[in-house]
């Protein structure tokens, strides 16, 4: 395994003046898994006082559990003193950390055998917990009693599945079914831990993995919304899957970029709430794209997304299952109502709604977003006028002509951006000086 020049030689440091030293933990998953790892974590026999006698330049990240930050060239890596947690009272953190000079004391305190494996040049790989063996297997597995593990911290549980969606693991089936017992524990989680694993997990190579979030329990604490999805069957020409299951499969078939994915996860959402079943026992779901945006956003407040995140996917959901004839006015007043930016991204919302349908009219439907995106490419192309401030006057321009600064300001440049994109031609300034005087 190679270690990292600034790696070695903290460890290095450590051990010449009479400690013990270790990579451990994810970053040795990744070298063992052949990726390379986002950070490098240390642990040591040292003590903090210890540690930061020992490097020039050294913060306190959270001393209080053993962690010093070392900076070498302008990097920081974390070196965290062996320890051992004490009871955890609130199911997220222990009441005291205690340090310990004892290596497997501290690595089976860890979550998963996967990320309970230390390692440095001296000693290799010391895999006290079988990590190894389950990396090969591809497996999830609780250190020690996983009742124990879940009960210390619940995030445990939705971190479990996390990572059986980023590295395509099963989870081993005590560790599984501690999940499915334990799911209510996860109410003392706050709303930003749960976001951080759900955006992970949506986003790895397996999103399909939310339908073991489902089926243990845990989308009933932090996401119930998702269960109704799953129940809500759509007796429809135009589906075949429930709610839940078509959305499970759309999120597969759309790159895993967070924005997309989270659109996929909640473009449907209202469906339950907005379920008819007409006299031939067909389901319909009007107006569920207009209830979805509105149920998006309460959800992602709920969870704690920022506001650019939360719009965005709120647009999408809005204008999924928007399908007006292509011509190129309506198709500039789509590219206005959706913003130049996204418009790609609701292509890719569209094509995937559709692949995740039935087979009823497929090709047609397809063959509609093609033409969708051709017209919006020729707009793009042809320079077309899609913002106020496009226009070939403005504010000032008013101005100039006697319009006192206020609302009719806008009022009027709204007019004529509205002509202009009716028929992009009159996007001249001359036309629209004479046009607008014609307005004061």
């Amino acid at each position: 395994m190679n270690l990292p020049a600034d790696v070695l030689n903290i460890i290095s440091v450590l051990e010449t003046n009479g400690h013990e030293a270790y990579a451990v933990g994810g970053c040795v998953r990744d070298c063992i898994l052949g990726k390379v790892p986002h950070d490098w974590d240390i642990t040591t026999s040292a003590l903090p006082e210890q540690v930061k006698a020992l490097f020039k330049r050294t913060f306190d990240t959270g001393i209080e559990h053993g962690t010093v930050t070392v900076l070498m060239q302008g990097v920081g890596y974390e070196v965290t003193t062996y320890r051992v947690d004490g009871k955890y009272e609130d199911g997220r953190h222990p009441k005291e950390v205690t340090f310990t000079a004892s290596l497997e004391e501290d690595l089976k305190r860890r979550d998963f055998t996967i990320n309970a494996m230390a390692y440095n040049d001296t000693k290799g790989l010391v895999d006290l917990f079988g990590g190894k063996e389950d990396l090969d297997n591809g497996v999830i597995r609780a250190v020690g009693n996983p009742t124990e593990r879940f009960t210390e911290d619940a995030l445990r549980m939705l971190r479990a599945l996390r990572f059986s969606a980023q590295l395509g693991f099963e989870i081993e089936p005590n560790t599984y079914e501690a999940i499915k017992t334990l799911a209510p524990t996860l109410e003392r989680i706050s709303a930003e831990r749960i976001q951080v694993e759900l955006v992970k997990l949506v986003t790895s190579d397996h999103p399909e993995k939310i339908r073991d979030v489902y089926e243990t329990g845990l989308t009933r604490i932090f996401f119930p919304e998702f269960d109704e999805m799953m129940g809500c069957d759509q007796i429809n020409k135009h589906h075949q899957y429930s709610v839940g299951e078509h959305t499970i499969i759309s999120m597969g078939l759309v790159p895993a970029d967070k924005v997309l994915r989270l659109a996929m996860l909640l473009h449907d959402v209202a469906k339950p709430a907005c379920k008819t079943t007409d006299e031939n026992g067909q389901n319909h779901f009007k107006l569920h794209p207009i209830q979805g945006a509105k149920m998006a956003r309460n959800i992602l407040r709920r969870l704690k997304f920022d506001n650019d995140t939360t719009d965005k996917v709120c647009n999408l959901v809005t204008n999924h299952d928007d399908r007006p004839p292509i011509t190129e006015r309506n198709v500039r007043r789509m590219i206005i109502r959706v913003g130049q930016e996204n418009f790609m991204d609701l292509l890719a919302i569209k094509r995937a709604d559709c692949l995740a349908q039935s087979m009823y009219k497929r090709e047609e439907k397809l063959k509609y977003v093609d033409d969708l995106e051709t017209a919006f490419n020729s707009i793009i192309a042809a320079g077309d006028c899609l913002r106020i401030k496009d226009l070939q006057i403005n504010g000032k321009d008013l101005i100039d002509l006697g319009v006192p600064q206020g609302t009719r300001i806008g009022e009027i440049l709204k007019t004529v951006f509205d002509e202009v994109v009716e028929d992009p031609q009159l996007n001249n300034r001359e036309y629209l000086l004479k046009r607008a005087k014609e307005l004061i």
